[in-house]
């Protein structure tokens, strides 16, 4: 069961990020809190909250960290259900579990087809569209501040949006698995390695099912193993 982080650094939200969505960074520092304590109740209300924030805003409607959002509870759903004895409960999670994955990787696969590969002056370009909405109220200059951070972060999102939707479609391959559906679940395993050739644990998911011996981590697999995918 993998989540997936959302930055970096929360803590680093300075200036230059976008005021409409500062909150919802500053929310997301008590995810793994909520996390480590079983929080349970109180990690879906941060989801929830968080998610309400960015889809005020046109431009992150589809966002990959709405993505996120939606992997993050279908992660939680699937750590739920390890210890869960009840069948109407276990069928309850892991519908939403699937629901909650199918949508993380319809927004992240509509997000790398608009903006996967594309240069900082596209982006800039894209970006002039709607992104100004709602910013009236700032100068140019800080508007500029804005836009070049989110087109900086989008860069970088590139590279990490494709590792999310790895993340996915392991945590799909989960859901089929205790389904008892495994040729789906041994395809959405092949899926989140062609995406991410690094990710072991959707390897060793497929290798369980195929027969496999399970592939061990290296030292620095050890240190810093698949499932911590930053950004």
């Amino acid at each position: 069961i993998i989540g997936t982080s959302l930055f970096i650094s929360v803590l680093s939200v300075n200036a230059s990020v976008d005021p409409r969505i500062v909150p919802a960074r500053k929310l997301y520092e008590n995810y793994n809190l909520f996390a480590r304590e079983n929080k349970l109740d109180s990690i879906f209300w941060l989801m929830d909250t968080i998610e309400s924030i960015y889809t005020r805003v046109k431009h992150y409607e589809h966002s990959f960290e709405v993505g996120v959002l939606y992997n993050n509870r279908a992660a939680t759903c699937l750590s739920l259900l390890m210890n869960e004895e009840d069948v109407i409960v276990s069928d309850s999670l892991l519908r939403v579990a699937d629901h909650a994955i199918n949508n993380s990787i319809t927004i992240y696969e509509n997000w790398l087809m608009i903006y996967d590969g594309k240069s900082k002056h596209e982006l800039e370009k894209d970006l002039e569209k709607d992104f100004f909405v709602g910013l009236g109220e700032y100068d140019l200059e800080d508007q500029q501040k804005f836009l070049h951070k989110r087109v900086k972060e989008l860069i970088e999102a590139q590279v990490e949006t494709k590792r999310r939707l790895s993340v996915s479609y392991t945590n799909l391959g989960l859901v089929y698995r205790h389904q008892l559906q495994y040729e789906a679940a041994a395809l959405s395993y092949q899926k989140a390695i062609e995406n991410w050739d690094r990710n072991l644990t959707a390897e060793n998911n497929l290798n369980k099912l195929m027969g496999r011996p399970e592939k061990k981590r290296n030292l620095i697999q050890k240190l810093f193993p698949p499932e911590r995918v930053e950004n």
